[in-house]
């Protein structure tokens, strides 16, 4: 290591989740049931038909509780050993969480947690399967899911730019960088940051950067053995 006790930031997308069985709709073509994603993950689509974007999102969660951490989460974890690690992930699941991360940055949202359609502050932890029509907040009024859906402002967004500026490496995984806003956080790291970047799938050439072709556990195994040599 350049640095003792480096601050490791790993920022994850939907392919670090891939491999616990977690698919999203891109996988299918963007379609849910033959609805475009527009129609599921709006606030436009929430007015339209609460139902349909409830049981489109219980269905997420109902997936989610079946799922288990994989070994790219666990390896993420055992960084912590003898690192300072942030997360910062765009995945609305727990499964950093359940692997032993501690400190987790969610830019999406999370599943396992709800809001009032109103007063967006008003945030509950939800461990059942299912949201209701009718489930309502203190005051009153129907909860949704608490995921930041497309036209959405990020409420994260500067915690995670200011930590990504404190990061002596950035692992970044499973991600296209193609979703912004949040793809554009590889652009706030300092000049002498560490950078790698782990993605089967990936054709983008960083200057500087190492990049594995691998998935999640292939990449974070070689990973894990190089930060920890």
């Amino acid at each position: 290591m350049t640095k003792q006790n480096p601050h490791i930031v790993v920022f994850s997308g939907a392919g670090m989740s891939a491999e616990s069985g977690l698919k999203t709709f891109r996988d299918n073509g963007g379609l849910w049931e033959n609805h475009e994603v527009t129609e599921v993950a709006t606030p436009e689509a929430w007015q339209r038909d609460k139902a349909m974007v409830l049981r489109f999102y219980n269905m997420r969660r109902k997936q989610l509780f079946k799922a288990t951490p994989n070994t790219a989460h666990k390896a993420v974890a055992s960084l912590e050993k003898t690192n300072k690690v942030t997360v910062i992930t765009q995945n609305v699941d727990d499964l950093h969480e359940r692997a032993g991360s501690s400190k987790v940055i969610h830019l999406h949202g999370e599943l396992k947690k709800v809001q009032s359609e109103k007063y967006p502050e008003l945030i509950y932890d939800w461990e059942k399967e299912e949201i209701e029509l009718g489930d309502t907040c203190e005051k009153g009024h129907q909860l949704r899911p608490n995921v930041v859906w497309f036209g959405e402002a990020v409420p994260m967004m500067d915690i995670a730019f200011t930590t990504v500026q404190t990061a002596d490496i950035l692992i970044v995984i499973g991600t296209s960088l193609n979703v912004y806003p949040a793809a554009s956080l590889v652009n706030f790291v300092r000049a002498d940051t560490q950078c790698f970047l782990i993605d089967p799938k990936t054709n983008i050439e960083k200057p500087g950067w190492t990049v594995l072709q691998t998935t999640a556990s292939e990449g974070m195994d070689i990973l894990r053995k190089k930060l920890t040599s």
